[in-house]
């Protein structure tokens, strides 16, 4: 456990927590830039007590998209997805809680897509993470699924590039 430089104990969830934050407004912002209305969701928009009640169970709430968005008649939602530092590989690794809760709230709310943005802005869908790795290496643990990151499609070409916003 590491101390901040005033003192206080920070636990590694909390350092998970910064970097998810901080992730998930730089997707919203580079949304908003693409055009896209973008309202914070899920269990960052919960209290503390309810965030504390959610990180012990295995409800798939825990799992519940970070955004949800909309650009005229279409509506999206995104699960932004960023790596500790220290984890820097060729692969993406998504738990297989998450990624089964993403493929029941896709079929629950279809036809809202559910996006998994990377700390990369590189985008895969519940789907296609269970497609790249139904035949390929997992985790010896079992609990994530790894995607290599060649199989992720660029951000522009899911939700339009920002200069085509600002020309419409």
């Amino acid at each position: 456990m590491a101390l901040t430089p005033g003192g206080t104990r920070v636990t590694q969830w909390q350092d998970r927590q910064a970097i998810g934050d901080m992730h998930e407004r730089r997707v919203a912002a580079a949304l908003r830039a693409r055009g896209w209305t973008v309202q914070p969701c899920g269990q960052g928009t919960y209290p503390p007590a309810v965030r504390e009640a959610l990180r012990r169970t295995r409800s798939a709430l825990r799992h519940f998209p970070d955004l949800i968005a909309a650009r005229g008649a279409d509506l999206i939602t995104i699960d932004a997805k960023d790596r500790m530092p220290s984890t820097d590989t060729d692969r993406y690794a998504v738990s297989a809680d998450t990624v089964t809760a993403g493929l029941f709230f896709t079929a629950a709310h279809a036809p809202t897509p559910l996006y998994y943005v990377f700390g990369d802005l590189k985008v895969l869908t519940p789907a296609e993470v269970v497609h790249y790795t139904a035949h390929a290496l997992r985790h010896r643990s079992g609990a994530f699924h790894l995607v290599r990151t060649e199989q992720a499609h660029c951000f522009d070409d899911v939700f339009g590039s920002a200069g085509a916003a600002a020309a419409a």
